[in-house]
C-alpha cells in the first residue's frame, strides 16, 4: 500500500510526530511512503524510508495527484495549515479533487489521519 504524506511548513513537525506514533503499523503493513520534497526530507531524518517528489510549490502536489489518478497511491495524509496563505493553493485543491474523483481516502488533519491509520 502506498501512502502520500504532505505537510505545510507549520505542520511538518506534527507529521513526523504522527508517523513516529504509528511506526509499528507502517512497518507491519509494509506501507510505502511517498511525499513532497521538504516533508520527505524531514521524515527521512526521523528514520523513515520515503520516496520524495518535488516540493509542493514546485509541482509535488501535482505529481502525487497523478499517482492517485493512476491508481498507484492509495491514501493521502496532508496536514494542511489553514491559517496560512499558500501560493500553490490551486494545486492543493486539485489534489483534493483528484482524491475525491478516484475515491482515495484523504486526511487533512491528525485526527482524521488517526482514523485512517487505524482502519488499515
Amino acid at each position: 500500500m502506498e501512502i502520500a504524506i504532505i505537510a505545510h511548513d507549520g505542520k511538518k513537525a506534527e507529521m513526523v510526530q504522527f508517523l513516529n506514533e504509528h511506526r509499528d503499523v507502517l512497518d507491519q503493513k509494509q506501507i510505502a511512503l511517498i511525499s513532497t520534497g521538504t516533508t520527505g526530507t524531514k521524515v527521512e531524518k526521523a528514520g523513515f524510508q520515503v520516496t520524495p517528489y518535488l516540493s509542493g510549490p514546485l509541482g509535488g502536489d501535482a505529481q502525487i495527484a497523478a499517482r492517485v489518478a493512476e491508481g498507484l497511491c492509495h491514501m493521502v495524509l496532508f496536514f494542511r495549515d489553514p491559517l496560512e496563505k499558500h501560493p500553490h493553493e490551486p494545486d492543493i485543491f486539485m489534489l483534493m479533487r483528484i482524491c475525491d474523483v478516484h475515491d482515495v481516502p484523504l486526511a487533512t488533519n491528525p485526527a482524521t489521519a488517526e482514523l485512517l491509520i487505524k482502519a488499515i
